[in-house]
């Protein structure tokens, strides 16, 4: 991890400093992408088959998972860790819950009334990774809320492993949230395939969940499409930033660090602090825990592009963590919650010693389905208005039109639309009786 002293940097140090990994959108993604998806849409079923046979190295029969699939998972799976993701999903609806939008009814002027209710996408396409590791966290983090939201008809999409089947806990999670229909497909062409539809695969209206850089593209290449889908935000590989005072425990920031280090080589980790002890106890913590970590190759390719940022002060700290806006921010000072009300930008923030970011990623409630890459400055984490629509109404007594009309006409006649003028001064003139109104 490369060690920076922020207030010795100028800006364009600075600037270097916080730079994220390259995301790639090369010219060959871009083509490959683009190929796949125009494979989709013209051979339906037939085209995700070769696809799966081609990038994930399996022969399908059928890519819809079948009820006797469901069953079999359910009755292969560690009985602990159904018991754990039944406790992980009554937390996550619990929070889920009280944290979604309510139907809004107000009187702006006597006789006006204006109404916001909530209607569900109708139907909602979600995609689990299965690549170095499959994410039946992220099936419980997608699953959950869509259910709350009452989505008409909930998809799942997950790579099938090499002898055809998906991931026995993605498939029960998928189950025990009440998805309608799982299918064994990845990459870009799972994207395709639920943003335009086949004979097998309903066409959604909106597309959620991570990915690598294919899914990625192809989320991107079918939300600019008006015939693709919308999508629940950009995406860019995963991070995490500690700020950490002179108390803090070194093993566990460097836990913490690690913990993101490894989800992939191009996740980036980044530690503050006014303490230059504790940056170098950190780093000799990192490298003692990464050394006896199974994915410590990968960890070690995220730490190499990753830093470890002397700060003058835990203000001047904050204020760099809302320039970089991470994705999770984790603050192990010994008063937390004095900070919080500064922090303007992150995905998700995680107070104490206490609370590492993989409770966050599984169990506490909260979503860990979050804006990347500095989108955290204008995008907020899944919830359950992620998968609504929120349609405002309005509705107008006589009385109420007299109140509010003439503003409407003033406002009406400066932008000089006639037609909307005399769309209200007409009304007002039944309503004052005057037959010449109706006509000026």
């Amino acid at each position: 991890m490369k060690r920076l002293d922020w207030s010795a940097l100028n800006e364009a140090g600075r600037r270097d400093a916080l730079a994220r990994p390259a995301q790639s959108r090369a010219d060959d993604l871009r083509r490959g992408v683009e190929q796949i998806i125009a494979s989709v849409r013209a051979g339906g079923d037939a085209a995700l088959l070769e696809l799966s046979q081609k990038y994930d190295r399996c022969t399908l029969d059928a890519i819809e998972v079948t009820d006797a699939e469901f069953d079999q998972a359910e009755a292969a799976l560690d009985p602990a860790l159904k018991q754990a993701i039944q406790e992980a999903a009554g937390r996550i609806e619990a929070f889920h819950r009280a944290a979604a939008p309510q139907p809004v009814s107000v009187d702006t002027a006597p006789g006006v009334r204006v109404e916001r209710v909530l209607r569900p996408i109708s139907r909602v396409g979600l995609y689990v990774p299965a690549g170095s590791a499959p994410l039946p966290s992220t099936a419980l983090m997608l699953g959950v809320p869509a259910r709350i939201a009452a989505c008409r008809e909930i998809v799942l999409c997950s790579p099938a492993r090499a002898d055809g089947r998906c991931d026995e806990a993605v498939l029960y999670v998928a189950r025990l949230t009440g998805v309608h229909k799982v299918f064994k497909l990845g990459g870009a062409q799972a994207i395709a395939a639920m943003a335009y539809g086949t004979a097998s695969v309903p066409k959604c209206d909106k597309l959620f969940g991570p990915g690598n850089s294919w899914v990625t593209e192809a989320k991107l290449q079918v939300s600019g499409d008006p015939d693709g889908a919308a999508i629940d935000m950009p995406a860019g590989p995963s991070e995490v930033l500690v700020i950490a005072d002179a108390e803090a425990d070194p093993a566990f920031v460097a836990a913490d660090l690690l913990s993101q280090a490894e989800h992939g080589p191009d996740s980036q980790v980044i530690l503050l602090s006014p303490s230059a002890d504790m940056l170098d106890m950190v780093a000799g913590e990192v490298d003692r825990q990464c050394a006896a970590l199974p994915r410590n190759a990968i960890a070690a390719q995220a730490l190499a592009q990753s830093r470890l940022i002397k700060v003058d002060s835990l203000a001047q700290a904050i204020e760099v963590s809302n320039r970089y806006a991470p994705e999770h921010l984790i603050l192990q000072v010994q008063q937390p919650r004095d900070l919080l009300e500064s922090i303007d930008s992150a995905g998700s923030i995680f107070l104490g010693a206490w609370t590492p970011e993989s409770v966050g990623d599984y169990c506490s409630g909260s979503n860990h389905v979050l804006p990347t890459y500095g989108y955290a400055r204008s995008y907020s984490g899944v919830s359950v208005a992620s998968f609504q629509k929120q349609i405002t109404v309005q509705e107008v007594t006589p009385d109420g039109l007299r109140a509010i009309g003439p503003c409407a006409a003033t406002l009406a006649a400066a932008e000089q639309l006639e037609a909307h003028r005399r769309a209200v001064t007409l009304r007002l003139a039944v309503l004052d009786g005057d037959a010449a109104g109706r006509t000026s």
